[in-house]
């Protein structure tokens, strides 16, 4: 098997629209004294691709509306912050303190509709997912390859909760170029059981181990990862599982 090396690509500026990110990111790159290769995958978090495609918004520009105001007070949450997580979602699935679990309009279940106010560069500002991740993402990389000259593949990152288990794990919401799911059904293990229902979230397992590399705090919003050996034509909508055959709704 193949070894899989993860780099943190460092040393990005603060992200608006006046930005080349693909530019950005290959600088970085080079910074670590490597050049892309073929079927390198780039994970990159989702709020460096918003701000790059000005999906910020300013808080004291937001009017919350009296259903945003109910709610907001019923949860103790910013009644601005509530309407905007309020348009970004189809619907509301839970409400507990401080959060709301909502399903946006891309077919996400997470916190908040995906609204975050850390690392946004202001106190009043907030950071929205992409419209299409996937379309993000499929630019994202037809930029790299353009300047690079190689086919790559890229994920576009982002932190979810989990039902029934602690903490929070980076998943893949965009995909490009990458074989999001790996189907290993009609296969036989070594013992030659035939498997039925083994297949792999393969872009989030790629999007969790680059966190690894990227963390929280350390404002590291780019990792390359070289052997994953992944190169396929899939993207993230391909993890969404259809609510015809899913038990938990």
């Amino acid at each position: 098997m193949t070894p899989l090396a993860i780099y943190p690509v460092r040393g990005l500026p603060e992200i608006d629209q006046s930005v080349s990110l693909a530019g950005l990111i290959l600088k970085g790159i080079r910074q670590l004294r490597l050049l892309l290769r073929p079927a390198d995958v780039v994970v990159v978090t989702q709020k460096i691709v918003s701000k790059a495609e000005g999906r910020v918004i300013d808080l004291n520009r937001v009017v919350a509306s009296r259903p945003a105001r109910e709610l907001a007070e019923r949860i103790r949450f910013d009644p601005r912050h509530v309407q905007v997580i309020l348009d970004e979602s189809v619907r509301v699935v839970r409400e507990a303190p401080h959060v709301l679990i909502t399903e946006t309009r891309h077919g996400f279940i997470c916190a908040n509709a995906g609204v975050d106010r850390s690392n946004s560069g202001g106190l009043d500002r907030l950071v929205l997912l992409p419209n299409d991740p996937d379309e993000s993402a499929a630019h994202l990389r037809d930029e790299l390859e353009g300047l690079s000259g190689v086919a790559i593949g890229v994920i576009i990152s982002d932190s979810f909760g989990r039902p029934w288990r602690e903490g929070q794990v980076n998943v893949a919401i965009g995909a490009a170029g990458v074989e999001s799911l790996r189907d290993y059904r009609g296969g036989a293990d070594a013992d030659g059981y035939r498997l039925e229902g083994t297949v792999l979230a393969v872009a989030d397992e790629l999007a969790s181990a680059a966190e690894l590399v990227m963390g929280k705090l350390e404002r590291v919003p780019a990792a390359l990862i070289r052997g994953a050996q992944v190169a396929g034509a899939g993207d993230a909508s391909a993890l969404r599982r259809d609510p015809a055959t899913d038990l938990f709704r």
